[in-house]
């Protein structure tokens, strides 16, 4: 195992009190791994890929690297944790220097860790141009010059050079045109492959997460709600959030959209949190118990209901069974009943 969080919490203040951006979150990842995290935007994902690596400090919990705590550790410790856990950024022009070459750009960090020589180092810098499939002279050149995904390639030739153990992936490719998307997204998974990479890859697109995690965490509004194994989760997600993200995809048959209702409603404010189960208030399945008492996550899932759930098929595939259609009646009478 070599990330460990355990009840993850950071809280902003506010004028109208404290922003519960991330709240209790906890999870594991193991080695040569990838965990993704996924969401509405605004669910605490990209916070939580910035307290795992520290750049934003917890207001509760604790995060394990390695099987050392990182939390407690005072800056002037944090130079080794640094060099073995890295970030690729949304952004990949906002994350470059504009005003260093390439070349610079990567070699920058091998100078700070004192990894090599100076001719050690630019030799490096033009192995990992080539590793990411660019040129020896995009070294010259300045981050204005290339693509978007040049740019992202770039990125992640500057978080490889250091030889890290963890890359935090920070919505990687959701900037990028598709067909690029899918050239990064390979990319990381080849790099994976070969250097025996652990990813905590944060997005919002599912297709891309189908592809890219082993296990996937869903948040809502700080909290993790279900966390499974990809294939499990895909084929069968227990939790009514789960079931809406994965509606929400587009169907290729034509005859087919439009048969699921999408999640309707915003998602509630961070400041003023509902009180129970936080999705209680765009849950069709919602009861009394769930609006007084907030589930906890107990076999991967965090929902009061989740063994009385219709089958996902029988649900959304439109062909009802009469058990399934006087469960789903009741429901349906509790949520007219709240509203």
């Amino acid at each position: 195992m070599i990330l460990r969080a355990e009840n993850l919490a950071k809280h902003f203040a506010a004028p109208g009190g404290l922003v519960r951006a991330v709240d209790g979150v906890s999870f594991t990842l193991a080695r040569g791994e990838t965990l993704a995290l996924v969401g509405e935007s605004g669910c605490g994902k990209s916070t939580t890929a910035r307290l795992v690596l520290r750049l934003i400090e917890p207001s509760a919990g604790q995060v394990a690297f390695d099987g050392e705590d990182i939390t407690t550790l005072p800056p002037n410790r944090l130079k080794p944790f640094r060099r073995r856990a890295q970030i690729v950024f949304q952004d990949p022009y906002a994350s470059l220097n504009p005003r260093l070459r390439v070349g610079d750009t990567i070699q920058e960090p091998m100078r700070v860790h004192g990894l090599g020589s100076a001719a050690e180092q630019r030799a490096r810098v033009q192995e990992l141009l080539a590793l990411v499939g660019l040129a020896p002279f995009h070294a010259q050149r300045y981050p204005h010059e290339f693509s978007g995904g040049q740019r992202q390639r770039i990125g992640i030739a500057r978080a490889l050079a250091v030889q890290p153990d963890l890359v935090v992936c920070d919505e990687p490719v959701s900037a990028l045109d598709v067909s690029i998307q899918a050239q990064v997204v390979n990319l990381l998974k080849d790099l994976q492959q070969r250097f025996g990479l652990s990813y905590l890859f944060i997005a919002h697109d599912l297709g891309v997460v189908k592809h890219m995690a082993d296990r996937v965490a869903v948040m809502y509004l700080g909290k993790i709600v279900e966390l499974a194994e990809k294939r499990t989760l895909f084929a069968n997600p227990r939790h009514p959030y789960t079931r809406a993200l994965l509606a929400a995809i587009p169907h290729p048959d034509p005859a087919l959209r439009g048969r699921v209702k999408p999640l309707g409603g915003d998602l509630p404010s961070p400041l003023n949190p509902p009180p129970g189960c936080r999705f209680h208030t765009r849950c069709a399945f919602a009861t009394e118990l769930c609006r007084r008492e907030e589930p906890a996550l107990v076999d991967g899932v965090a929902c009061h209901h989740t063994a009385e759930l219709p089958p996902l098929d029988m649900a959304y595939a439109g062909g009802l069974s009469e058990t399934a259609t006087r469960r789903l009646a009741r429901y349906a009478q509790a949520a007219g009943q709240r509203n």
